[in-house]
């Protein structure tokens, strides 16, 4: 599979991670929007949100628990983060792999592009 984040899952492309468990990977974004801005992955391969099965609930669930803990040690949760996940092109997915954007550290306006 050439997929990017696959392959940092399997270590052969460098990431800065910040977390790591059974079922989820979370990483520094190589060109952030903000502050904070963290990736956080499954290590399952799910390619776009339209991909996800209810046998993957769980799975969803664990990467926004996840992304809470980087908010609270980024020390952003308090002030405000957004969460987003995107899906195909147009919206902006450009890795086909589901991924959450944590961002954070200064103020996110609305609509965001």
């Amino acid at each position: 599979m050439n997929c990017l984040f696959c392959r940092i899952i399997d270590r052969k492309v460098p990431s800065k991670i910040v977390y790591e468990d059974e079922h989820v990977l979370a990483f520094e974004d190589i060109n952030p929007q903000a502050p904070v801005h963290t990736l956080v992955i499954p290590k399952k391969h799910i390619a776009t949100p339209l991909d996800i099965t209810d046998e993957d609930n769980e799975l969803i669930g664990r990467m926004y628990q996840v992304a809470n803990k980087i908010a609270r040690d980024r020390n952003v949760a308090e002030r405000g983060f957004r969460v987003v996940m995107n899906c195909n092109r147009e919206a902006g997915q450009s890795v086909f792999h589901i991924h959450l954007h944590v961002l954070g550290g200064r103020p996110l306006y609305w609509p965001p592009g």
